[in-house]
């Protein structure tokens, strides 16, 4: 049975705590002003960097406490989005935000948000985790290479998988790029191969 998890009390204290550097890291690649989903937001880190940025957000989350801080910022939506239908149907996003979560039945469901070419930004924790603590289950943890099988067919910018510190954890991320519907390389991913000065599997 697949199974969820999220990791709100120990690295969403607030939404002061920093955005992921993943996400910092990757934010380039979003078009100027494109609309953002967060999934399991929380009280919302990086709903307020992509706000900071131009980006018009939308955040869900199924903790009403967590969302009520957010007001002003963008669009939220209150919905249990693991026992409940998909509170987005049909909408697509310039980009699409998952940071320590993992719902496996909502993968086609977050795919499908994705505009065409626009971005997928995922990171969240992979097998190996339980030798520092939790999550520890399968259930909760990517298998290598698990990310970049949900991708097939999309342009992957970034892949990583291994351990992190500060607090030690292992962990699996992806940037990733939607074609559009020529086929083409999207434009966020022709700038990212102008400005490094070399192409990207």
């Amino acid at each position: 049975m697949s199974a969820a998890f999220t990791l709100f009390p120990k690295l969403h204290m607030h939404a002061a705590t920093p955005p992921s550097p993943w996400i910092q890291r990757w934010s380039h690649l979003l078009a100027p002003q494109a609309s953002v989903l967060d999934v399991a937001c929380g009280p919302g880190r990086h709903m307020h960097w992509f706000h900071a940025r131009g980006h018009a957000v939308t955040g869900v989350d199924r903790d009403a406490q967590a969302l009520a801080g957010l007001q002003g910022v963008g669009e939220l939506l209150c919905a249990d989005i693991e026992n409940g239908p998909w509170p987005l149907p049909g909408r697509q996003f310039g980009a699409v935000v998952v940071t320590h979560y993992l719902w496996r039945p909502l993968w086609p469901a977050l795919l499908d948000s994705v505009a065409p070419g626009g971005v997928l930004l995922y990171e969240t924790f992979a097998q190996g985790n339980e030798a520092f603590g939790k999550p520890s289950r399968p259930d909760f943890l990517l298998a290598p290479g698990e990310l970049l099988q949900a991708c097939a067919g999309w342009h992957i910018v970034a892949y990583e998988h291994g351990q992190l510190g500060e607090p030690d954890r292992m962990v699996q991320r992806i940037a990733a790029l939607r074609p559009d519907a020529t086929g083409r390389e999207p434009v966020a991913m022709l700038a990212h191969q102008k400005a490094s000065g070399s192409a990207i599997a």
